[in-house]
């Protein structure tokens, strides 16, 4: 039975979601003012009116006699039981004619299309759905919807490069988790955003007691939290130079998580591993070519256009690091032609490879490359980061000889930021 004013909600939000104005949607079957007056609730619609709109908006007749709520909860169980491409279609449209009545149905709807952007490698969409996602949770006033959504939140900010907003939401969401005593998986989440962000920041003994707290809280487990923590907890101590540690963590990682839960967990894993050996001393091409290797099959499961530019990517490094200078430009070529699918600090290490290759042609305009990217770096509170390419660009000076030729000497061709090794980025959770 149709209802209104209900039906003229629904169906004035589903016109919009699809951007039509009244004239468009009324086309040449309907009036825009019988359409003004049923989406105001002042005329019930007639069945020919609800068939007429429903082929208009390429839906069912039937999809406009439901309500709100019911309509987001079957949206919910189809991406529940099928996280297909028209499933999360389904998902987007409910949630944008849904009112506001059901707020735990939209927040359970929000977290999913936030996934799904995650996944996609856009960063800048999942933040909008986490935003909103965040509000919702305190207007339900459940800890554990607010503490995810904060958690969630500070990692889609750390991967854009928004380390201070990240480091708020992170720090929220830890004092909210110990206040409200939650679960164990809930402090880790926690742990794990909070980490991460700590260390870009450039905080690393707070990152360094965090991931030992972490790592205690993991203890004895070998599932996806488990594999994040032994990914997150070496990248910090590789930050502090400890290189065995760290080597040791991800190799733990590498032998003991099967996959099963997060394929996409998997391949990052042995991305992450194959940049460490490109990062310690002395570096090892070779253990880093077999984790290229042994990633590359899974995309073919897996192959999402952000895991594909992770892998090129690393692929440019490898060449790099074994002399292999055209092909590492051909890779970057290669990326350049797509739409970027990583975070902040991947396209950064990027350029700054892209600044290296410059310079080894003799182009001055890489070392003023480098600096401007640290500068930025800096400026936008990634401490870690920009220590880091204040590193590199040291050592291309002193590597081209051309630290002499600028009247200023390697060494204080930057400002002296603490010193920090260079970390695989620590897991953002894309699958």
């Amino acid at each position: 039975m149709l209802q209104q004013p209900a039906f003229g909600r629904r169906l004035r939000k589903l016109r919009q979601a699809r951007g039509l104005s009244q004239s468009a949607l009324a086309g040449d079957g309907m009036s825009t003012g019988y359409l003004s007056r049923l989406e105001s609730g002042a005329r019930r619609p007639t069945d020919r009116a609800v068939t007429y709109l429903a082929q208009r908006l390429g839906l069912r007749p039937a999809d406009l006699e439901e309500t709100a709520g019911a309509s987001l909860a079957h949206a919910l169980s189809l991406v529940a039981s099928a996280r297909s491409d028209e499933a999360l279609d389904t998902l987007r449209e409910a949630l944008a004619a849904e009112s506001h009545e059901a707020p735990v149905l939209r927040w359970q709807a929000l977290w999913q299309l936030a996934r799904q952007r995650r996944v996609q490698g856009d960063h800048t969409g999942e933040r909008a759905h986490l935003q909103e996602l965040v509000r919702l949770g305190d207007e339900v006033g459940l800890s554990e919807l607010r503490v995810r959504g904060l958690t969630r939140l500070a990692r889609c900010l750390r991967s854009l490069g928004e380390i201070g907003a990240a480091l708020d939401a992170a720090g929220t969401a830890h004092h909210l988790a110990r206040q409200e005593a939650l679960g164990v998986s809930d402090r880790i989440a926690v742990l794990l955003a909070l980490v991460s962000v700590e260390a870009e920041a450039g905080r690393t003994p707070d990152a360094r007691a965090h991931s030992d707290e972490l790592l205690t809280l993991v203890e004895g487990r070998s599932d996806t939290l488990w594999a994040e923590a032994m990914w997150t907890a070496a990248a910090v101590r590789l930050r502090q130079g400890d290189h065995e540690f760290a080597q040791a963590c991800f190799e733990q990682a590498l032998k003991r998580y099967s996959g099963s839960e997060d394929l996409v967990l998997w391949v990052r894993l042995r991305l992450a591993a194959g940049r460490l050996y490109l990062q310690k001393p002395p570096p090892d091409p070779q253990a880093a070519e077999r984790c290229v290797n042994a990633a590359e099959p899974a995309l073919a499961f897996v192959g999402t256009p952000g895991l594909r530019q992770e892998l090129t990517a690393l692929r440019a490094d490898l060449a790099f690091h074994t002399a292999r200078y055209d092909e590492a430009r051909l890779l970057l070529g290669e990326l350049a032609l797509e739409e970027p699918r990583m975070t902040y600090r991947d396209r950064v290490r990027l350029d700054m490879l892209r600044h290296r290759l410059r310079i080894l042609r003799g182009d001055r305009g890489g070392i003023e490359g480098l600096r401007s990217l640290a500068e930025q770096a800096q400026a936008d509170a990634n401490i870690d980061l920009a220590a880091d390419i204040w590193r590199v660009l040291a050592e291309a000076l002193t590597g081209t000889g051309t630290g002499t030729g600028t009247g200023r000497s390697a060494a204080s061709a930057a400002p002296q930021p603490a010193h920090s090794t260079p970390a695989p980025a620590e897991p953002d959770r894309r699958g």
